[in-house]
């Protein structure tokens, strides 16, 4: 029992922490003794049922908590303003870390070191999954430019709900049903209120389950992520620069670019306290890559440790998560360039111009799971002249970029929850 105590006084942060070094160290000792068969077949099975079970409790998460914060906003005008400032902001960003993201691709020039004949290996290694994405792609820019509207408005809530990668319908529905009760008198609809309120608190409890779960399956997954990339190590050094481009990317806009926006238009947030109380969500999102698993951690974090307002982190969060990529449109850029810059693609001022207007407005919607950019990327390429065989040239280090960008995503969500918040607070803030 002492035990146990004693592992839970532990910070979440350093248990994940723990687990990442760990998962390295079992999968470096893996490869050494040549068991990476034993790791794929008894250690990464864990770290996926973790995943398995964080996306099981994605969609009902998000639909339950966007219904009971719009409903509990007591009126469709506040609904409306809280939603204009939400899109306004998340725009704002988005348009910054794209910019930032060219800027960085054309100044850095990260392709120009890209050795020629690993790039032929790559594109014969991933011929099957480029075509697949380009032809992904193709289909999707011949639907015409108002095609997204197909993505946003379900035929079929209950299939849009059976897949992940359809949360932006869910949240349509969640929205639409929401403003439904606010119109309904409250004498009529105070049971479902009621109803949400009471699955709300079950659903927490049960995403307290899984994150208990979390230093397990970070071990499994990182332990799993060593032991794929043991032949692509040619591959980290030719496109070292590329690499660390983005990361420097990244890095800048997580610590450099919030925490300004924190300290201008935070409040009382603190830019101290915000960083140190988004460790652990950066730390889990880098681990599984994804912004739709690690949202239970992103809202238990603002609310708890932030002392946002549940009104504002049930709406502004998930909201947040599909259309608020700051990581993923910056990232967006540099690979485009990268790309062209490797395959000799020269591209002309307009043509730049088009790649950042297609990263801002791709970069909304793009699933928030792991190598959910792909088809997006590929769109973006064909779109400018770029052969999407090019894709090859950064699928094979693209989970580690991944796993950075997601960290640069959640904590952007964050950041605008604490804005919103505090700029505001007597007309967001539930009455207790």
């Amino acid at each position: 029992m002492n035990v146990r105590n004693k592992l839970r006084s532990i910070p979440l942060y350093m248990q994940i922490l723990s687990g990442m070094l760990l998962g390295i160290l079992l999968g470096i000792v893996g490869l050494s003794l040549g068991a990476e068969n034993f790791i794929d077949k008894w250690v990464a099975p864990w770290g996926e049922l973790f995943i398995r079970l964080l996306q099981l409790i994605a969609v009902p998460l998000i639909f339950v908590t966007l219904v009971k914060g719009i409903s509990g906003l007591k009126d469709v005008g506040k609904f409306s303003r809280l939603g204009m400032q939400t899109l306004l902001i998340y725009l704002c960003l988005i348009t910054v870390s794209a910019s930032f993201g060219v800027g960085m691709g054309l100044s850095v020039r990260p392709g120009a070191l890209v050795n020629r004949e690993i790039v032929a290996d790559l594109q014969e290694t991933y011929r099957s999954t480029i075509s697949e994405k380009a032809a992904a792609a193709e289909q999707t820019q011949e639907q015409g430019p108002l095609n997204f509207l197909n993505d946003i408005v379900p035929s079929n809530i209950v299939s849009a709900a059976s897949n992940n990668s359809s949360i932006l319908q869910v949240i349509f529905f969640a929205i639409l049903f929401a403003v439904a009760i606010l119109l309904v008198p409250k004498e009529k609809s105070r049971p479902v209120v009621e109803f949400f309120d009471g699955l709300n608190e079950v659903i927490l409890r049960m995403v307290g389950f899984i994150i208990r779960l979390a230093p397990v399956g970070v071990t499994a997954l990182m332990a799993a992520l060593v032991t794929d990339f043991r032949g692509d190590m040619s591959v980290f050094s030719a496109l070292a620069l590329y690499a660390l481009t983005v990361a420097l990317a990244m890095l800048v806009i997580m610590y450099a670019f919030y925490p300004l926006v924190i300290k201008l238009f935070g409040g009382k947030t603190g830019v101290g306290r915000f960083l140190r109380a988004m460790y652990p969500v950066q730390l889990f999102a880098f681990t599984t890559s994804s912004s739709a698993v690690t949202l239970p951690v992103t809202m238990k974090t603002v609310e708890e440790d932030l002392g946002v307002s549940k009104e504002v982190s049930s709406f502004v969060l998930p909201v947040g998560m599909t259309i608020n990529m700051d990581g993923t449109s910056c990232y967006q850029a540099i690979a485009i360039l990268f790309i062209a810059q490797v395959l000799g693609v020269d591209l002309s001022f307009s043509q730049i111009l088009v790649v950042l207007f297609m990263t801002i407005l791709s970069s909304i919607g793009t699933p928030g799971i792991p190598g959910g950019t792909y088809v997006i990327l590929a769109m973006v390429l064909t779109s400018v002249g770029i052969p999407a065989e090019g894709l090859a040239l950064i699928i094979g280090i693209d989970r580690p970029l991944d796993m950075l960008r997601t960290s640069v995503n959640v904590t952007g969500d964050a950041a605008v929850a604490c804005i919103i918040d505090q700029n505001d607070p007597c007309r967001w803030k539930m009455k207790n």
